[in-house]
């Protein structure tokens, strides 16, 4: 459970700033609408939102995460971002994005499954 936690905190930590270049990429395009800038930074504010409470789960679960807590998104990844997020097309960002976001939700599974094993997973 504990390696299960650790490995949802790091994909949720190491999208952190890649979501935050590309919020500040589609600012400025004039050409998007009101609505896709809206939904860009809502779904910013719920990987953040998700982090936390996958953060206050291990908490209550009483796992050790004092390895993560600290470390910048990109040190936690070994990402350079800076060349491969300007790099990456809108399109493909999202595609990893929903990817990885698929993972997630897969590993919360998981990890409900193994925390609870009365919901008869």
């Amino acid at each position: 459970r504990e390696e299960l936690t650790h490995l949802i905190l790091k994909l949720l930590q190491a999208w952190k700033e890649p979501l935050s270049h590309f919020n500040q990429h589609i600012e400025h395009h004039q050409e998007l609408p009101d609505d896709s800038l809206s939904k860009a930074k809502q779904i910013s504010n719920m990987v953040h939102e998700l982090k936390t409470g996958v953060e206050k789960v291990t908490e209550k679960a009483r796992f050790s995460i004092n390895s993560l807590n600290g470390m910048a998104s990109s040190e936690a990844t070994g990402l350079s971002i800076s060349n491969e997020a300007n790099m990456m097309s809108d399109s493909d960002f999202i595609h990893c994005f929903r990817r990885d976001s698929n993972k997630v939700q897969s590993y919360l599974k998981i990890l409900k499954c193994r925390i609870m094993p009365e919901n008869s997973c």
